[in-house]
């Protein structure tokens, strides 16, 4: 679903969060050093929808990519939204937050240089996390 930035042009995202719970912890995870956006900064897993996914597979699907998780969706617990540059246009990213629930433990990071963290929402601001991912965790939290 192509979204209308603030230029007037089409070409938006849609995105979908998994903020993963075990045991009162949040599962926060650091990018590589070699992406583009946000380079080893922490957040909750996160991506892209796939053309005619659901929001609800891809979030399952963003987990898997992306920590080797296992998870079944818990509920939706709110919506994000953004603005970014793409080949010098910028468009509007929307963004599905789930909160989920894991049904494994083995946690498997594409790239070396990341890592992962299960934190209490009181230790989120122990890592380089920015407030767009906090308000997601927060969105989760309000309705636990």
């Amino acid at each position: 679903m192509d979204i209308t930035g603030s230029t007037g042009n089409t070409g938006g995202k849609r995105l979908a969060a998994a903020v993963v719970m075990r045991k009162g912890l949040v599962l926060l995870v650091r990018r590589s050093e070699t992406e583009r956006f946000l380079p080893r900064v922490w957040g909750v897993p996160c991506g892209k929808l796939e053309p005619g996914e659901s929001p609800e597979d891809g979030v399952l699907r963003e987990l898997k990519e992306e920590t080797g998780l296992l998870g079944e969706v818990v509920r939706k617990v709110g919506e994000s939204s953004f603005v970014s540059e793409y080949r010098g246009q910028e468009i509007k990213n929307c963004q599905d937050n789930f909160l989920v629930s894991p049904l494994s433990r083995h946690i498997t990071l594409p790239e070396p240089d990341q890592e992962h963290r299960w934190l209490s929402p009181a230790d989120l601001h122990t890592v380089d996390i920015d407030d767009y991912n906090v308000d997601i965790v927060r969105q989760a939290l309000t309705n636990f």
